[in-house]
């Protein structure tokens, strides 16, 4: 059972990718983000790694990603504009599918090695995840929160001027 669940998240995480990609409506897109969002927490709890799962879904899938809609829907982006090519955008689109595919053909050319036991170092729960969060890298994460906010008021700004 879990091999079949492997398979359907992974490859609904690989159609969701693509959509993600394919797709004109950049609503439609961020929405497809979120569901490849919930099918890699799925993973995740195959995985048995129930905490990271929640964090994907409430953080990622949640947070991040209503903070994303709600930049787009402010920046309402007209029709005409988003079905130009750009020959820069269609060239650096080929470059990265291009380099995705090199790095593709290295990896799995090479031989596979065995992964290393699990020692004390890979045992830990909740409060070993928390603890060096919240104690060493308090300020980055103050940090990453201002910069989302300032980044929603100057998009906030940015319509507001366009509407007079």
């Amino acid at each position: 059972m879990y091999d079949i669940l492997f398979w359907f998240f992974s490859i609904a995480m690989l159609v969701c990718g693509l959509l993600v990609i394919a797709n004109r409506n950049p609503v439609a897109s961020a929405l497809f983000l979120v569901l490849l969002f919930v099918f890699l927490a799925g993973l995740f709890v195959l995985l048995e790694a129930f905490f990271i799962a929640a964090i994907q879904v409430l953080v990622y899938a949640g947070a991040i990603m209503v903070l994303f809609l709600f930049v787009i829907m402010l920046l309402d982006i007209k029709a005409s504009e988003r079905r130009k090519f750009r020959a820069l955008g269609v060239v650096g689109g080929i470059a990265v599918a291009v380099a995705f595919v090199w790095e593709l053909v290295i990896i799995l050319t090479r031989p596979l090695k065995p992964l290393a036991t699990g020692g004390d170092e890979l045992s830990g729960g909740l409060e070993q995840v928390v603890k060096p969060l919240f104690a060493n890298y308090m300020l980055p994460f103050e940090v990453t929160a201002l910069l989302l906010l300032v980044a929603m008021i100057g998009v906030v700004l940015l319509s507001k001027r366009e509407l007079k």
